[in-house]
């Protein structure tokens, strides 16, 4: 029996496995701190006490664990003191203050030679730039840089520890090789020092300390290393090799591709990071908003909620029409790299309502997920099947948008929602007693294959076209429309 936990933007997951099936799981809701233009942060106690609460929850279950895996928003940045302390709140993966930063980086050093990756806001190097540009008194006093779900481990065992996966995501990781870049560390004001130990994915990185084991009603059980939330992903939905990948439709975006080879595209703004296991690679593009825009658009005309407001969008009939919606609510990372970049509904009359706006808001994300695809398949990724995971992967009638808009039919699967919990649970199980992952980590059954008629996929492929027109013609704008 293994307890998988999964730290994402919005609650902590916590799920139990039993034999390779989920046997109870719980969650704890986390709130976003934005103190300023394009800031996004979180305390990473309140990470510890929702991580608390929910696993508390399955104490019934507790016993029985065996092993503990971890997943987690990637990128964030935790500086503790040389006590093992916090010193300010963490930067989220979706923050986009240090913009700046990544230019001086890039002048610094090749940071694309180094890494495999463009420097981008999101990432955790340039972040760190920021604070020591504006917050260097608590820069001089930073002694350990961790990961978000690394601070949970911390926690858990005491031991400064990161996995491949999601140590990619700081950009100071020389993916092919699997190691730290001395370079891109020294180019950040950092060191290897500062560092956790790298293990990977299935490796065992710690044991639960007593008191935590106490609390939890649990033995003092090996945690592993985990992964970052969406190589926990592939992990749960068994995108574990060539030719199986998905689409995670979280508070984020992301399309998601495993490779047995290291394929960098910087250019194109694909992530070339290292997968959760031994051996394996990934490229992902990414969109920083997806199934939040459609929480965002709930919100903003009203709706009951989100399943309620796409009920609304198929029940009216409603297709495409004049409206387009361009997603951009946290800025853009593929392909465009572009921070600056803001949401926008183009196409308004007063004929729009409700259920026309939530429609171009899910053909907006469609269509920023097809950008994407686009630069992976430039890069030469195998793309092959996809499959749909996430909270957005509840809702059948988007993916017939997704359809349209990538051109590919979509293949929905059994507890697609629980997605890299369970994927920390698989990396326990691997690290506890091992085994072939392809066999530890199946693809869960099929539910339905969503398939866009081809009249669907060839309106899409003309509308997809001006959409992308439409941030050409925006893009310019962006900078100067942020309020200081």
């Amino acid at each position: 029996m293994y307890l998988g936990i999964d730290l994402g933007t919005s609650a902590v997951k916590a799920v139990i496995v039993d034999n390779g099936e989920v046997v109870a799981e719980a969650s704890a809701s986390l709130e976003v701190s934005r103190p300023g233009p394009r800031m996004s942060e979180q305390s990473p106690e309140d990470w510890w006490q929702a991580t608390d609460a929910a696993v508390r929850q399955l104490k019934d279950f507790a016993p029985g664990v065996d092993a503990i895996g971890l997943s987690g928003q990637m990128h964030g940045a935790v500086l503790l003191d040389d006590r093992g302390s916090v010193l300010r709140n963490a930067i989220l993966w979706n923050d986009g203050r240090s913009q700046a930063e990544c230019s001086e980086l890039e002048d610094a050093v090749d940071v694309a030679a180094l890494t495999g990756n463009r420097a981008m806001p999101g990432f955790t190097a340039p972040k760190l730039l920021w604070v020591g540009r504006h917050e260097p008194e608590i820069f001089a006093r930073t002694r350990t840089v961790l990961l978000p779900k690394d601070y949970l481990r911390y926690r858990m065992t005491g031991e400064f520890a990161s996995d491949m996966s999601d140590a990619a995501g700081t950009l100071m990781l020389d993916v092919g090789g699997r190691c730290y870049s001395e370079r891109m560390l020294a180019a950040t004001g950092l060191s290897l020092s500062h560092m956790p130990r790298l293990v990977e994915g299935s490796e065992i990185a710690g044991e639960l300390r007593s008191e935590v084991a106490d609390g939890w009603r649990l033995k003092r059980v090996p945690v592993v290393g985990g992964a970052g939330d969406q190589a926990a992903g592939a992990v749960g939905a068994g995108a574990v090799v060539e030719g199986v990948s998905f689409l995670s439709l979280g508070t984020s975006g992301v399309y998601f591709v495993p490779d047995s080879t290291y394929r960098p595209n910087p250019m194109g703004g694909v992530h070339a990071f290292c997968h959760a296991l031994p051996g394996m690679w990934h490229q992902m593009s990414v969109i920083l908003s997806a199934a939040s825009a459609l929480t965002w658009v709930t919100g903003l005309t009203g709706a009951d909620s989100e399943a309620a407001l796409i009920d609304e969008v198929e029940s009216s009939g409603t297709g495409p029409r004049s409206v387009y919606f361009l997603p951009y609510l946290s800025g853009e990372r593929t392909p465009h790299n572009d921070a600056n970049a803001l949401g926008a509904f183009v196409g308004l009359d007063h004929d729009v309502d409700r259920a026309q706006l939530a429609h171009a808001v899910l053909e907006g994300v469609a269509f920023a997920l097809a950008d994407g695809q686009r630069v992976l398949e430039e890069a030469g990724a195998n793309i092959g099947e996809v499959s749909v995971i996430g909270g957005g992967a509840r809702s059948v009638y988007w993916g017939r948008i997704l359809s349209a808009a990538l051109g590919r039919p979509l293949t929905y699967r059994e507890d697609a929602a629980v997605g890299p919990a369970l994927g920390a649970a698989r990396l326990a199980a691997l690290g506890h007693r091992g085994g072939d992952p392809a066999e530890v980590c199946p693809q869960a059954p099929v539910v339905e294959t969503v398939a866009a008629s081809p009249e669907e996929t060839e309106r899409s492929a003309a509308r997809f076209a001006t959409y992308r027109a439409l941030y050409e013609d925006l893009k310019d704008r962006f900078p100067a429309l942020h309020i200081a």
